[in-house]
């Protein structure tokens, strides 16, 4: 009892994360929680804009569900190739995690094209931030911020992912480093899933 009292007092002194967690792993939790209500903050204002509108776009009228389904089967892919580099970087297994690393690279990069393509389908098709051809203006507001916003992450992610691969490549990245990286990758994976399921399915 004394033993485990001494423990807990000496790790809240500071020096050490008193969880147990390294401290880029702590800060890395912190901002997904705080970038994670951004984005339902975000979403929720979308539900709220689309429940309160008299009408809504016709999902199957704007959109290339096929080309959807491609996209977000690409970027889970790349969730199940970070999960593959984060394991093989803990058993010390630098070259296959690297080879991992750049696979999900891809699969950001992939994601990135496709999505630069149907946003320009959409305003090749009249669609902008204040009006659209399918009624409904605030339409292109929400889907322009909405996923241009998580565009964006994917695209830090993507730098990231480079950056923690070349590190790794020169011995510098540690397997924390790599499951840091995978945090964040799976963060955004999981908010598309709620993008794609707001915004095309429902």
């Amino acid at each position: 009892m004394h033993t485990t009292a001494a423990i807990t007092k000496t790790s809240w002194e500071g020096g050490v994360s008193p969880f147990g967690t390294g401290w880029s792993k702590l800060m890395m939790w912190l901002f997904i929680v705080t970038d994670g209500l951004v984005f339902a903050g975000f979403l929720a204002i979308y539900g709220f804009l689309r429940l309160a509108g008299p009408s809504w776009p016709d999902r199957a009228k704007m959109f290339h569900l096929d080309f959807i389904a491609l996209m977000t089967f690409t970027l889970i892919t790349s969730s199940a190739t970070m999960a593959t580099a984060v394991g093989a970087a803990r058993k010390g297994q630098g070259k296959l995690a690297r080879r991992f690393l750049a696979l999900t690279i891809l699969g950001g990069l992939g994601f990135l094209g496709m999505q630069a393509y149907e946003w320009s389908s959409l305003i090749r098709a009249g669609a902008t931030l204040s009006s659209n051809p399918w009624g409904a203006p605030l339409f292109g507001a929400c889907f322009f911020v909405i996923t241009g916003f998580h565009g964006s992450h994917v695209l830090s992610g993507v730098i990231v992912l480079a950056a923690t691969w070349v590190r790794s490549g020169m011995g510098l990245s540690r397997p924390e480093g790599v499951e840091v990286a995978g945090l964040y990758w799976h963060f955004v994976d999981l908010v598309w899933v709620f993008i794609f399921t707001l915004f095309y399915l429902v």
